[in-house]
């Protein structure tokens, strides 16, 4: 029922356009136009690659001598402030912490330290080395052994 009503709907919109139905609107045909001659078309020459010229080398200018400036006169040594020397062992042990700081054996070490600060009235300066500071007492003591005593 239904493909009938459409089939209907649509003889009715095509007669109202004026047509017969089923026919279908005039197509203008005219005849088709002769093609134009194209003149003929010589081929293009050759094309020669033209690579520009290098540029000319610049021979940059060569840098100045550098300036040498007179070496500056040293500057005088700054004073440390004078330490007092340890009197007792309790003046020693900072002084000998610091000495014995990264000694594998810190108890000996200390022990060492002290008793060469209670006799030399000095321990020197840093963690190792610098024994001159202190002088011949600390430099030169040595254990019963022969070796040398202070840290």
């Amino acid at each position: 029922m239904a493909p009938l009503l459409f089939f209907a709907f649509f003889l009715l919109i095509a007669s109202t356009n004026g047509a017969a139905p089923g026919a279908f609107p005039p197509v203008n045909v005219s005849s088709p136009t002769p093609p134009v001659p194209m003149p003929p078309t010589t081929p293009y020459p050759p094309t020669q690659v033209i690579t520009p010229p290098p540029p000319p080398q610049v021979k940059l200018p060569s840098p100045p001598p550098a300036v040498k400036l007179p070496p500056r006169p040293p500057s005088p040594p700054v004073p440390t402030p004078p330490v007092s020397p340890p009197k007792t062992t309790a003046d020693c042990i900072p002084l000998c912490s610091v000495r014995c700081k990264l000694h594998s054996r810190k108890n000996v070490c200390l022990r060492a330290c002290t008793t060469c600060c209670l006799r030399c009235k000095c321990v020197p300066p840093g963690q190792y080395g610098n024994r001159e500071k202190c002088g011949k007492c600390y430099a030169n003591m040595t254990t019963r052994g022969g070796r040398l005593k202070c840290p």
